[in-house]
């Protein structure tokens, strides 16, 4: 398939409350046009990020990955998202993508937030996680990732490149210039999804959710900071006609993360 159409849904998330975001997530997803291949949401979109995961987590066949299910089923489209999830008497801030049968694959964050001392209530995940969808090799990372090239380092080929986020306004230029140069060094289409609002530890959020192209023009509209879904679409020829020319992929250095 050359053309994903993918909406990105930027949210003021209710804080430590799961039914409400999802209702709110329903409505807006409802909204869509049906041919939608892929729907993303921010980080923790049920809870906001949250440490209170002793309150917060869900079981892996609980009502957040039960609805993330439903709603991919339902659309026929993937749906991607970031969750508390509780397993094995851990917690991990767990990315979910979610395939239009109801399978899914699932990401736990690598870079846990030790400002924000995330590390002391959430396990940081080792793996990193390349999906085949549509034929199109896709990378979903997480927040705090970003700041890590080498973890996001396009060894795999992979056609796009996706973080979920709960990023605040204090850093956002940094947001903004990371998401650009993983775009760049990846030679790979990238979205970005960050939440908007104030969160229950009062830092506030300003979006600036964006899908970049290979080359780093933006192709959405920049800085956008209100509540509201961006519908986008990305095409792999014109990606692999861009990376054919330039080759910069094929120079890469050669390295593995033990």
């Amino acid at each position: 398939m050359n053309t994903l159409h993918i909406s990105l849904l930027q949210a003021d998330l209710s804080w430590e409350n799961a039914q409400e975001n999802i209702n709110y997530f329903t409505e807006q997803i409802d909204e869509i046009s049906n041919d939608v291949d892929l729907i993303v949401l921010p980080e923790m979109f049920t809870t906001g990020f949250s440490m209170n995961a002793n309150k917060l987590a869900e079981e892996m066949n609980g009502k957040t990955v039960n609805w993330m299910q439903e709603t991919a089923i339902k659309k026929q489209s993937a749906v991607v998202g970031s969750v508390i999830i509780s397993e094995n008497k851990k917690f991990y801030n767990r990315l979910f993508f979610v395939f239009p049968s109801g399978e899914f694959q699932y990401y736990d964050k690598k870079h846990t937030f030790t400002l924000a001392k995330e590390h002391e209530t959430y396990s940081s995940g080792s793996k990193k996680l390349i999906v085949e969808y549509k034929g199109w090799k896709i990378c979903p990372l997480i927040c705090y990732d970003l700041r890590f090239p080498v973890w996001a380092r396009n060894v795999e080929d992979y056609d796009l490149l996706i973080y979920v986020a709960s990023w605040p306004e204090k850093r956002i230029n940094a947001w903004d210039a990371l998401l650009k140069a993983r775009a760049i060094e990846n030679m790979s289409y990238t979205i970005g999804v960050n939440r908007i609002g104030k969160d229950g530890n009062n830092y506030d959020y300003v979006g600036h959710s964006i899908l970049f192209d290979c080359l780093g023009n933006p192709l959405s509209k920049e800085q956008n900071e209100r509540q509201e879904t961006i519908s986008v679409q990305i095409e792999k020829e014109s990606q692999d006609e861009i990376r054919n020319k330039l080759g910069f992929l094929k120079d890469k250095d050669k390295f593995s993360i033990l």
